[in-house]
């Protein structure tokens, strides 16, 4: 018999005799909030319809559906993550993007310095690399930890280890474990695909042989697929048959973080739509990895009622981004595309012949290119100059936009660079550091600096001098009755046209889905005020009674005008636009604030950017 039980039946034992007067005090006070947080990855808004999602769609209409939902900028997963498990923006958090250069060798990526860092093991060295600064600040699930929730994560590798680093140290015995629970998709795994060291964790014990039995007898979680449904059983039945049961047993509150990997992985990697923009990722892959999400959902929700906690379970559902259709060439003005003619790779290899230095592949153990025999970068990025360990300029690919670095924050690198990108076609929209910025505002006329879009804070990671947002567009021939259902955007990547991407300033990348239902939030409430991913740590710490601790004032708030007896704040809609280049490129940014908060909806020159309003 469990420990919660028990009790119970030594009350009803004792009938009406009286409690001592602290019991009776405890049994008066409310109990503590269970809270639950999904996520959907890669799910726009507008995907959410009765058809593909009736779990989230019923969820939102029932609850709180946030009509105005924002991800933050840029709008990539690990940037994001770490969004959502702190309450501060990049510029506090130091997770710039889901590839960065972070200056330093990095052991887990075999000594290179520019790395994708969504993997437990890059993730340990980064923060071992720079633990003052690379998300510094208490998350939400650590912090709830230590006031004496239990805390279980799950989900994808990478983002699931972002809400609470620490619980990668995770005994893997149990929901009490003094780190929490944790498993994502490496766990019992020693090493990734590729041979590296995974560094993620090993359940063990009974645990371990339960899990192994509800999972069809499987000793580690499935990879991935597309549609991603093997991995996401696996991750499903471990959390609705072994994990909840136990949280239940255990009779303390709780709080899981869930992501699932799907939409996000099988709208990179369908091929239904393969070279073609239409229907890119409305294909029936897209709709299935939706529906996939759903039912993860739905398996959550549907076990809070059988074990009765959901009474008392605030389940807030949200994605990291939008998506978008991946186009290898500039757009016609109708919407229409020619032949690929963005290769990846185009934006280092390009800053390589605008600077008049070599490229070298820091994929490939820097490697040099060999530009003369057609060859590009293999992941995209570049190392700029004539000496690899002693580059000029540093190009990271992040999918819908692209970081270039000047490690020595050479003004005169930087002017070269920028006089050449403000005339490129590719571009959407241009954002420089502010003290480069700053040294010849004339020089990078066109570009709005990084701390309007809050990439400078309490961090000193390496930051990008220059940041691309590319070029997004209404995909002709698109069927779908809404426009954000129908952006196609330029991105820097290995992925074929029509196929999925992610990152851009487009509204359809910056309008995710977001819900939320439980005893503190409002029912049956449309939100149109502007909230997003950086609310989301802020409003659930009000809920539980919990203080998120660390350095930083690029925070979100509180979204009380969602919660019960919550007042709707007034919303002021403002227009942010750079001085004009000589050719009359403009980056402009449609924001909303709420009392100082700060929501990016659309960036980019006019005609660039789907969503974008034009003042």
């Amino acid at each position: 018999m469990s420990r919660l039980l028990a009790t119970t039946a030594l009350c009803l034992t004792l009938g009406a005799m009286a409690l001592p007067a602290a019991a009776e005090d405890a049994a008066q006070s409310p109990a503590k909030r269970n809270v639950v947080i999904f996520v959907a990855d890669g799910l726009r808004y507008t995907s959410v319809t009765p058809e593909t999602a009736p779990t989230m769609y019923k969820l939102r209409k029932d609850g709180v559906d946030f009509a105005n939902s924002h991800s933050t900028y840029p709008t990539l997963t690990t940037v994001n993550a770490a969004v959502i498990a702190t309450g501060h923006y990049p510029g506090d958090t130091g997770n710039f993007g889901n590839s960065m250069w972070v200056a330093k060798p990095v052991p887990c990526r075999m000594g290179a310095s520019v790395t994708f860092i969504e993997d437990d093991c890059i993730l340990k060295d980064v923060k071992a690399l720079y633990p003052n600064d690379y998300i510094a600040q208490k998350t939400l699930m650590e912090t709830a930890r230590e006031a004496g929730w239990n805390t279980v994560v799950i989900g994808k590798k990478g983002p699931a280890a972002i809400e609470y680093l620490g619980a990668l140290e995770s005994e893997g015995k149990d929901v009490g474990d003094a780190k929490g629970l944790f498993i994502d998709d490496a766990t019992n795994r020693p090493q990734n695909l590729d041979g590296s060291p995974s560094k993620s964790t090993v359940l063990k014990g009974a645990l371990a042989a339960e899990v192994m039995t509800v999972t069809g007898g499987l000793t580690a979680p499935p990879f991935s697929a597309t549609p991603n449904l093997t991995q996401q059983a696996y991750l499903r039945a471990a959390a609705t048959q072994s994990i909840l049961p136990r949280l239940k047993d255990a009779g303390k509150p709780f709080a899981i973080f869930y992501w699932s990997r799907d939409p996000d992985t099988t709208q990179h990697g369908a091929m239904d739509s393969d070279g073609k923009l239409v229907p890119g990722i409305n294909s029936t892959s897209g709709r299935a990895a939706i529906s996939n999400a759903d039912s993860d959902l739905k398996g959550l929700l549907e076990t809070l009622k059988q074990y009765d906690l959901d009474k008392n379970t605030d389940v807030v559902v949200i994605a990291d981004h939008g998506f978008s259709t991946i186009s290898h060439a500039i757009p016609n003005e109708d919407g229409s595309v020619g032949r690929n003619t963005l290769a990846p790779g185009f934006v280092a290899m390009d800053v390589g012949g605008w600077l008049g230095k070599k490229v070298f592949d820091p994929d490939r153990e820097g490697a040099e290119v060999d530009t003369s025999s057609g060859e590009h970068p293999a992941q995209g990025n570049g190392l700029i100059g004539d000496d690899p360990e002693k580059p000029e300029a540093v190009v990271v690919a992040n999918g819908g936009s692209t970081f270039i670095y000047i490690p020595d924050h050479s003004p005169a690198t930087a002017k070269k660079i920028y006089a050449e990108l403000v005339k490129q076609p590719y571009v959407g929209g241009l954002f420089v550091d502010d003290a480069i910025l700053s040294s010849d505002k004339p020089a990078f006329a066109g570009a709005l600096a990084l701390s309007q879009v809050n990439f400078i804070g309490s961090s000193k990671m390496p930051r990008p001098a220059i940041i691309i947002a590319f070029r997004n567009f209404v995909a002709k021939g698109c069927v779908e009755k809404l426009e954000q259902m129908c952006q196609a955007e330029i991105a820097d990547t290995t992925l074929h046209t029509g196929q999925g991407m992610h990152g851009s300033f487009g509204r359809a990348d910056t309008r995710n889905f977001m819900a939320a239902i439980g005893p503190d939030f409002k029912k049956a409430y449309v939100d149109t005020t502007p909230v997003g991913n950086v609310d989301v740590a802020p409003t659930l710490a009000h809920i539980l009674g919990i203080d998120l601790k660390g350095p930083g004032a690029l925070k979100g708030r509180v979204a009380s005008e969602a919660l019960q007896g919550g007042v709707v704040p007034k919303v002021v809609k403002t227009t942010v636009a750079s001085d004009k280049a000589a050719n009359g490129f403009q980056t402009l940014l449609n924001l909303q604030e709420v009392d100082g908060h700060r929501y990016f909806t659309a960036a980019g020159m006019p005609g660039r950017t789907v969503g974008l309003e034009a003042k």
